[in-house]
């Protein structure tokens, strides 16, 4: 049975050729684009299962490529991981709050990218419709319908905003969330929680979770994420 389409949008022909090589050897079935207009077109005729994204590319660059295909309800649904070259911190943020799902900084090796494709196709199938599902990480048991997180069995007497941000986290175990993302998401009964909080928050819930707080992982100039 034939495995999953990953269209690879990339102006850098060399680039191009070393992703789609290493895809289709791993099984994938690879389509390429050099250009926006053309990432765009291809992805709507037929809607890939991911879609490997360079944020640096000529006429429509990758950010507007993002943002129109999260926009179109044919391919809102498609996971986006942007390609980016290191201390592109203020595109990555962007992109992820446009609803990428991942990044990877260049230069990449392509056991890193054939991971990364990997990881974001399970969490696509992996995550449970069921709102109220325990999630079970190591030795944290997070309770949805409870409002209840256990720790080696004892609970953790977490506020609101802190149970929101892990719960969020949690849920999407390696999504990296923005703290711009965090806030829009978990929204405390009284909005308490702020771009400038989310810090705060999150030192005061790994400081609750003990031993568990390590599955809370910083991403240097971008926000937060929960290693599953």
């Amino acid at each position: 049975m034939a495995r999953e389409t990953i269209l690879a949008i990339e102006d850098e022909e060399d680039i191009l050729e070393l992703i789609s090589f290493n895809l289709r050897k791993e099984g994938f079935q690879a389509r390429g684009a050099g250009t926006g207009e053309e990432a765009l077109r291809l992805a709507r005729a037929a809607p890939p299962d991911l879609i490997l994204l360079d944020l640096m590319l000529p006429g429509i660059d990758g950010l507007d490529v993002c943002r129109i295909l999260k926009r179109d309800v044919s391919t809102r649904d498609i996971p986006i991981v942007m390609l980016t070259a290191k201390g592109e911190e203020a595109d990555i943020v962007a992109g992820l709050e446009l609803g990428a799902d991942d990044y990877i900084t260049k230069p990449f090796s392509p056991r890193v990218l054939l991971a990364r494709v990997r990881a974001v196709l399970r969490r696509r199938e992996t995550v449970p419709d069921d709102d109220t599902a325990s999630i079970k990480a190591g030795n944290i048991v997070i309770d949805p319908g409870r409002r209840q997180v256990l720790v080696d069995d004892h609970p953790a007497a977490l506020t609101f905003s802190e149970f929101q941000i892990l719960l969020l986290l949690a849920r999407r175990a390696g999504w990296v969330f923005t703290r711009y993302q965090i806030v829009d998401a978990v929204r405390g009964e009284d909005y308490a929680v702020t771009e400038r909080s989310v810090d705060v928050h999150i030192a005061s819930l790994r400081k609750k979770l003990g031993s568990a707080g390590d599955f809370i992982e910083t991403v240097r100039g971008v926000g937060y994420r929960f290693k599953g």
